[in-house]
């Protein structure tokens, strides 16, 4: 699994208009599915995230996980991260997993998110979503398992 990690002081997504999932200060996952993902991807996944320290402490280093801030996590499914670029104008995706799976392994790094005590909002799989944020930093990672 692959996923793309951003810090920020609010986020939410949308769907047909409606807010769907929102947080406060946490952390906004956008997270893909890869073909040849295991079952024990998803809980690998969760437990690298919480523990990456990318929180500024008391003396404004980046020190502390998601587990220590008590944050939330903003959840959403995307694809397009599995995009090859390498040759022409076109990315290809052949690299995410099948919808199905992908569906089933993205569920599962929820529940594994909200077994490590992090409260969680998400996105709607294979939906057309809108997501806002405020990135706090800029700090924006990518995170592979």
């Amino acid at each position: 699994m692959r996923a793309v990690i951003q810090r920020v002081s609010a986020a939410s997504v949308s769907v047909d208009g409606s807010v769907i999932g929102q947080i406060e200060a946490g952390l906004l996952i956008l997270v893909c599915a890869m073909k040849g993902d295991d079952d024990t991807a998803p809980a690998r996944l969760a437990a690298k995230i919480s523990r990456l320290r990318v929180f500024r402490d008391d003396a404004g280093k980046m020190n502390l996980s998601l587990a220590d801030t008590g944050g939330a996590a903003l959840i959403v499914s995307q694809f397009t991260l599995a995009a090859n670029t390498a040759k022409g104008n076109r990315p290809g995706f052949s690299d995410a997993a099948p919808p199905e799976r992908g569906n089933a392994l993205y569920e599962s790094f929820v529940t594994a998110c909200r077994a490590l005590q992090i409260p969680c909002a998400t996105g709607q799989f294979g939906a057309d979503m809108q997501v806002s944020l405020t990135n706090d930093g800029p700090v924006t990672f990518w995170v592979e398992v």
